[in-house]
């Protein structure tokens, strides 16, 4: 080497390593009297102005990474929906650098190409938009590493706060950055994940109830914020093909590179990832257990139950050929509920009761489950325990005024077991099956109503809530956590089916079953038995005799006189959800989530028989009636307006009478509601069709006629079958003002009117009789309803 190439290779080193120098220094300058967390992606914490960096490798641009916001802190009201503990999107991320910008873009996952040409891959996502989801200028670079100010998107709204409080009528908020801060005990970086969190205020001016209730100062709404970012899986993890009588929940997206003949939605099971330590043998330990954690802040006896609920599913991964496949700690100490490494069970704070959730973070990939949360509402425990003592009414030691409620409290806690199992099997991604009741309480997974019962002459709470997992349970954690070793997946699938369907499992999920007018005759919210005929009669038998019980002796010493109001509600409305499973068989259809197979025949649809239609509609209409719902006057004259330091609420009956208790409008609450459901247009139009084809199926008219001759055809002066008159007339004109309503239901509403015109001009000769006739014949020439009022709606019901 000559001379001059050989200094000239020196100085290029000496650059070299004072550039280092210099970097080096500048980094050090620009660390210094801050606090630097290594892990997955370095934070670097600015405590002189309450600033937080994120320190990028250059490697880690454009490399795919998860992102998922969550509230820590909640803001306590079922109303608003925004809870303690609450999983906001998972997104698939990459930061990704322009000049002196680093953006983080959301990749779109749910339209795709999986062929091996890249030219294609790339016009799909070309095709498709992606989501820049936060931006930020380089505050620093050196060696290697590229710092971002991330304080401005760790104090934005990306949980989407503001919308929510404006969609529920709360508000108008925006964020205040001077009351908002970083929350350093909750930001900490490790080897595959990295948490941020913050104080975010939102402040605005207070429009709905629901938030002064539960803020000191409704103008000023103070939360907290949390961001994981956490390193994609390993490829080792196994997508298992969706069926929809698997029991599983659906995750998919669409591939635009499937072939013409097949589908281009490709859709998988969400799961955890679990496999044998040795996939051969018939029982086998996992290579790594599914841990859930209980939030240490849960108290006894609850805390042993919910751990003892959850644990139920261990006994499905045992059928499915598991030891010890699915445990339950407690969080340790220190532990972050919000980390994305724990599944957890939290247990959740509100004003009002409210609805428990099972939520994950799940792998827009693939749908792998990285972390289970589940969200158990507090009051939910207490309700139950409200129902078993309406029924009971067990306060009749008129020496010590006490009641030995053992038996009361086993009934709440046997609930709260359930719901934790039902809760952690959606983490697990597991569907809602709501016909489980009706193969004898086969799945965790239904909304089960306490199988309460008359024994001996006295009510039983001892078979209220099943225990344990069920049958069907136990199939669907065979069809999503089994391991086939070499066996033939698909095949196995399909044989796991089979069986199922042969033992005789129902299945319904939510889009058949969340409301009373769908057609599925079996799948019901808060049911019991297998026919839903039988089951109404039984806990209206039930109701009858709590009812007759209930007064006094359902007070404990100390109570208001004027809480019997809201004690009553539950046992009064007991039959409502009964109700649903009883009006789906009128025009009601029987069916399966059925698939074209080899060698199976396909079963399609039937009708549910006329004689059950007909028996359905008849109870239904009775329902309505003054003789089922009429509150005894001595029982009414218990309830005495509230007394002073106690107010009405939502459990509260709505009442026409202001302070004082209301039985009249009681029952027109629940009359409107039997009503309603029966003459849903929907259900009315499917009468008219079925009808046509099988005359043993009632018409809609026979329908109509029932209601008309039950409640409405009557000039009796009792208040309450007056008012159900009026309630059915004005549910009727409603009916026929709306959009879905067949042309020929609407003939068959007309010409039941005309035959209640001629009833009343023969009939009832009283001045409300002569007034009706006059709004009729209004009714032809302007189609409007002169007798329309607000009707009084139900309290709230679910969740029980």
């Amino acid at each position: 080497m000559s001379l001059t190439k050989c200094m000239s290779s020196v100085f290029f080193l000496v650059l070299l390593c004072l550039l280092q120098v210099v970097q080096a220094q500048d980094k050090e300058d620009f660390l210094q009297a801050k606090q630097a967390m290594s892990g997955f992606v370095e934070i670097v914490y600015s405590n002189s102005d309450d600033k937080v960096y994120l320190a990028l490798d250059v490697a880690q641009l454009n490399q795919q990474m998860l992102f998922q916001s969550s509230l820590p802190h909640g803001i306590g009201s079922n109303d608003i929906g925004l809870d303690r503990g609450q999983l906001g999107d998972t997104r698939l991320v990459e930061f990704q650098r322009f000049g002196n910008k680093i953006l983080l873009k959301q990749l779109n996952t749910d339209y795709r190409a999986s062929s091996s040409n890249v030219a294609e891959r790339n016009s799909i996502d070309e095709a498709f938009a992606d989501s820049v989801i936060a931006g930020f200028e380089v505050a620093h670079e050196s060696v290697g590493k590229i710092y971002i100010d991330y304080t401005a998107f760790l104090l934005s709204d990306v949980h989407g706060i503001t919308e929510q409080l404006s969609q529920t009528g709360q508000g108008s908020y925006s964020i205040d950055s001077a009351r908002s801060g970083i929350y350093l005990p909750k930001t900490k970086a490790f080897e595959r994940n990295t948490e941020l969190e913050a104080l975010v205020t939102f402040a605005g001016t207070p429009k709905g109830r629901y938030i002064r209730q539960v803020t000191p100062d409704a103008k000023s709404v103070s939360v907290h914020l949390h961001h994981s970012f956490f390193a994609l899986p390993d490829d080792g993890y196994k997508t298992r093909v969706f069926h929809p009588y698997s029991g599983f929940l659906k995750h998919s997206f669409y591939d635009y590179s499937a072939p013409l003949d097949a589908e281009m939605e490709q859709k998988f099971i969400p799961r955890h990832r679990l496999s044998k330590m040795n996939p051969n043998a018939e029982v086998s330990a996992p290579v790594e257990p599914i841990i859930y954690h209980l939030d240490p802040g849960i108290p006894e006896p609850v805390m042993t139950a919910l751990r003892e609920g959850a644990l139920w599913w261990d006994q499905a991964f045992a059928a499915a050929g598991y030891k010890n496949a699915f445990q339950v700690k407690v969080l340790p100490e220190g532990a972050d509920p919000m980390d994305a490494r724990y599944n957890v069970i939290q247990w959740v704070h509100r004003a009002t009761r409210g609805w428990s959730y099972g939520s994950s973070v799940i792998d827009p990939r693939t749908g792998e489950i990285i972390k289970g949360h589940v969200t158990l509402g507090s009051l939910r425990v207490r309700q139950d325990f409200l129902i078993a003592l309406g029924m009971t009414s067990p306060f009749d030691d008129e020496s010590t005024g006490k009641a030995n409620t053992n038996a009361q409290l086993a009934m709440a806690l046997d609930r709260i077991r359930q719901l934790s199992a039902h809760e952690v099997g959606h983490t697990l991604g597991i569907a809602h099956n709501f016909a489980a009741s009706e193969n004898d309480r086969a799945s965790v997974m239904d909304y089960p109503h306490p199988l309460i019962s008359l024994e001996n002459g006295e009510i039983s709470l001892k078979n209220a809530y099943d225990k344990g997992i069920g049958d069907w349970d136990k199939y669907v954690i065979a069809y999503g956590y089994q391991d086939f070793a070499d066996a033939d997946e698909n095949k196995a699938l399909s044989a796991l089916i089979s069986q199922a369907r042969k033992t005789g499992f129902l299945y319904k999920s939510d889009p058949d079953t969340r409301t009373s007018k769908r057609a599925s005759s079996d799948g019901h919210l808060w049911d019991n038995g297998k026919s839903p005929v039988d089951e109404f009669a039984r806990i209206s038998a039930v109701r009858k005799f709590a009812l007759t019980r209930f007064g006094a002796n359902s007070l404990p010493v100390g109570a208001d006189l004027s809480s019997l109001e809201e004690r009553l509600v539950p046992i009064y409305y007991s039959h409502r959800y009964q109700l649903d499973a009883l009006v789906k068989q009128v025009s009601g259809v029987i069916y399966e989530y059925e698939q074209k197979e080899l060698n199976l025949p396909l079963k399609g649809s039937a009708f549910v028989t006329g004689e059950t239609q007909l028996k359905a509609a008849e109870m239904v209409v009775n329902a309505a009636s003054a003789d089922y719902l009429a509150i005894q006057p001595s029982l009414a004259k218990l309830i005495n307006p509230k007394a002073y330091g106690s107010s009405r609420n939502r459990e509260s009956t709505n009442g026409r009478m202001g302070i004082v208790f209301d039985p009249v409008s009681a029952a027109e609450a629940a009359s409107a509601y039997a009503i309603t459901t029966l003459l849903e247009p929907i259900r009315l139009n499917r009468l008219a069709y079925q009808h046509s084809l099988d005359t043993r199926i009632p018409s809609a008219q026979k329908v109509l006629s029932l209601v008309f001759e039950t409640l409405v055809k009557t000039s009796s002066k009792d208040i309450l079958e007056q008012r159900i008159k009026h309630v059915a007339l004005n549910i009727f004109f409603d009916v026929l003002k709306a959009d879905e309503l067949s042309p020929e239901v609407k003939l068959a509403m007309q010409g039941e009117l005309l035959s209640y015109q001629s009833w009343l001009a023969k009939k009832d000769r009283s001045a409300q009789g002569k007034v009706l006739l006059k709004y009729i014949e209004h009714y032809w020439t302007s189609n409007e309803w002169l007798g329309s009022f607000a009707v009084k709606q139900l309290p709230p019901g679910s969740p029980i």
